[in-house]
C-alpha cells in the first residue's frame, strides 16, 4: 500500500492558513518579495486560483511606486550575473532554462549583456518578461523592442509580466482552480 501524499496546495486550503503560513507556501511566487503575498492575505478566502492571482497583483498594483521599483529589483537579469553565478532562484532557473537562455552562444551571452546593460541604466531594474513559451531568440527581440519604450510605459510593462508570471508559478503550484 502506497503512502498518501502530501495534500494539494489550493486556493481553499491557502484561504484556511494564518498569515505566516500562507506566505511561507507562496514563497517564490513573488521574486524575493513577501509583502505582497502578506497584504494579499487579508483578502481571503479565496475563491479560487484567479481570485488568488488577483489578490497578490492589487496588492502590487497598489503599493507604493517605491516599493513597485523595488520588487521590480528583485527580478534578476536574463541569462545575467545571478544565472551564470548559479544563484536564481528554482523558478527563474526553470523558467530561464526552458526558454533556453541557460544555453545562450558566446555572442548571445554578449549581447544580453549589453542588453541587460542599458536596460538597467534607462529603468532602474532589470528587464522583466514571462518567458513561457518562448525562445532566446523572441526573449532579446523583445528586450531591443522594448528598450524603447518611455519609462513610465516600460515600469507599466514591467509589471504586467510581473503578474503574468505569479500566474504562471501559481498554476505551476496551486493545484486546480479551487
Amino acid at each position: 500500500m502506497s503512502q498518501p501524499g502530501p495534500t494539494p496546495l489550493t486556493a481553499v486550503a491557502l484561504s484556511a492558513m494564518d498569515r505566516d503560513a500562507f506566505v511561507a507556501a507562496l514563497d517564490g511566487i513573488v521574486e524575493h518579495t513577501s509583502w505582497a503575498t502578506e497584504r494579499a492575505w487579508a483578502a481571503r478566502p479565496f475563491a479560487d486560483r484567479a481570485a488568488l492571482h488577483a489578490a497578490i497583483f492589487a496588492a502590487i498594483v497598489q503599493a507604493s511606486a517605491e516599493e513597485q521599483l523595488e520588487l521590480l529589483r528583485q527580478h534578476p537579469e536574463l541569462a545575467g550575473r545571478a544565472a551564470i553565478a548559479n544563484t536564481l532562484t528554482a523558478e527563474s532557473t526553470q523558467e530561464q532554462d526552458r526558454a533556453g537562455l541557460r544555453n545562450c552562444s558566446p555572442e548571445e551571452y554578449a549581447q544580453l549583456t549589453a542588453l541587460n546593460d542599458a536596460y538597467g541604466k534607462r529603468f532602474g531594474h532589470p528587464f522583466i518578461v514571462a518567458v513561457t513559451g518562448m525562445n532566446r531568440q523572441q526573449v532579446m527581440a523583445l528586450f531591443a523592442q522594448r528598450l524603447q519604450n518611455d519609462p513610465d510605459t516600460e515600469r507599466m510593462e514591467a509589471l504586467k509580466q510581473v503578474g503574468r508570471i505569479i500566474g504562471i508559478r501559481l498554476d505551476e503550484r496551486v493545484a486546480g482552480n479551487a
